[in-house]
């Protein structure tokens, strides 16, 4: 009888072991529902394009530094208050990319920039220039890049990106996880295009999330994890309340499989 009520302690512990894993395991069943030559096509593909209000880095440099000079904007040394010396290393000047997608560039005039990709542009800089200067190095940089993880995950905020590549797991990555509230089926992302919204929603726990056209995300991305169906439940109470609720429901959750196991097994 002892080992009878043992196993059916096993059995209710690994029943609520598995439950709490579907509900938050990622990718699900990988292997089987994804194709992952299909996945290294969509990685390599992806490129982040310039927007308008990008803040760009240009750095033009050659064998010979005076040859190039004219088409780099002057270093500037800043002056801080109380300073009687201009102390630190110089930084350069920086483009600001306009509402219509142009900077004045040195020389060049205007050039349209938006659309294009960092690459594409030094690709571009570089051609103009090689008609004044022989083999020019031309490096250019995104320096505002940022997206917003709100909502259920352990470090919400704005989130500075460096990479040209930014996924949403990346994203979830950097805020520290989703908290163990967060609803994992129901991941919103909101975008803005054109002056208009576009909004997506993403299951966690299913692998096609890899082959959505909204899996790697561009600049200002806005990513909201929304409270799970516990969280929101218990929502009215403190803390200390939550946490007693969740720990009630759990046990009597547990003793009611645990009921109907012996009445199935003894009846």
């Amino acid at each position: 009888m002892k080992t009878n009520i043992f196993y059916l302690f096993l059995i209710s512990v690994a029943f609520f072991s598995c439950k709490t894993q579907s509900d938050i395991a990622y990718f699900q069943d990988l292997e089987n529902k994804y194709d992952q030559g299909i996945a290294i096509d969509t990685l390599l593909n992806y490129e982040s394009k310039i927007i308008p209000d990008d803040i760009l880095s240009i750095y033009v440099s050659a064998e010979d530094p005076n040859a190039v000079a004219m088409f780099n904007l002057p270093a500037i040394s800043y002056l801080q208050a109380g300073d009687t010396e201009i102390s630190g290393t110089p930084k350069l000047q920086t483009y600001l990319v306009d509402k219509y997608g142009y900077i004045n560039y040195p020389q060049l005039g205007k050039i349209q920039v938006a659309g294009l990709t960092t690459r594409q542009l030094e690709t571009t800089i570089k051609k103009e220039i090689e008609a004044y200067v022989k083999s020019p190095l031309v490096t250019v940089n995104t320096l505002n890049s940022k997206i917003v993880v709100l909502g259920e995950v352990n470090k919400p905020g704005v989130l500075k990106i460096e990479s040209e590549r930014v996924s949403i797991l990346d994203a979830i990555g950097m805020a520290e996880d989703l908290t163990i509230y967060g609803e994992r089926k129901n991941v919103l992302l909101v975008r803005e295009k054109n002056g208009k919204k576009e909004f997506c929603r993403f299951d966690l726990t299913d692998p096609a999330i890899f082959s959505s056209p909204y899996y790697y995300l561009q600049k200002n991305d806005v990513i909201y994890v929304e409270p799970n169906k516990a969280k929101k439940a218990t929502a009215k109470y403190g803390s200390d309340k939550q946490f007693n609720i969740t720990i009630t429901s759990t046990i009597i959750s547990a003793v009611s499989t645990i009921a109907a196991l012996f009445i199935a097994i003894f009846k």
